[in-house]
């Protein structure tokens, strides 16, 4: 059962401190080079997406396991997690806007961005039509976890190869293609894209045409 509490509890502090890190994180990562070293800013932007996922994933486990639950919470949580990650994909965009990878990102960051409006507002629909508030599935949450993958993959893999060992090491077009991120990338793009047909299927009955 949800409890009401007087001021902010723990769990939408977290919330909020996440929604905060949002701009500082969009910012450090939109530094020039002649500012900031890309590679710097990228492992310094990733700590700070790192520590943005960790308190989404305390704040609801605090929430359910103390009866903190509010409706802030409900509404900031989800809306939260999209800042987040919209905000990344974006910038992952930005910093690649003269890379071959590109047009890859750019594909991620639309599908992302029309998934998560779909879903939203379909959410919307089954609360205004029926009251029902629809939970976030396993398939959801593994989407969650492959976006985070992904974007920290997109960041730490460049560092990784300027290693001089490493550099050594792996073979010139591995280096030059970054084949993590393109294998973590699809994976976000499969999960994205069945977690939201699934939502579309399991919130059909919500939809009436004829209203």
């Amino acid at each position: 059962m949800s409890k009401q509490t007087k001021g902010m509890n723990l769990p939408n502090k977290l919330t909020v401190l996440r929604i905060c890190l949002v701009p500082i994180f969009i910012v450090i990562m939109m530094l020039p080079a002649s500012v900031l070293n890309p590679i710097v800013s990228g492992l310094v932007g990733v700590a700070i997406f790192i520590a943005a996922s960790v308190t989404d994933m305390l704040d609801g486990k605090i929430a359910r396991k103390y009866g903190l639950v509010t409706d802030f919470g409900k509404l900031m949580d989800p809306l939260a997690d999209k800042f987040m990650v919209i905000g990344a994909l974006t910038v992952i965009v930005f910093r690649a806007r003269f890379e071959t990878t590109c047009l890859f990102y750019t594909l991620i960051l639309l599908i992302v961005v029309f998934r998560e409006l779909g879903v939203s507002a379909l959410r919307l629909v089954a609360s205004s039509s029926s009251g029902a508030v629809v939970a976030a599935n396993m398939l959801g949450k593994i989407k969650t976890v492959t976006q985070i993958v992904f974007v920290s993959t997109v960041f730490i893999e460049p560092a990784l190869y300027a290693i001089p060992i490493l550099k050594k090491l792996l073979p010139v077009w591995w280096v030059q293609n970054v084949p993590l991120s393109y294998v973590t990338g699809a994976l976000t793009l499969l999960f994205t894209v069945w977690s939201g047909i699934n939502y579309f299927i399991g919130m059909w009955k919500y939809l009436d045409p004829e209203k």
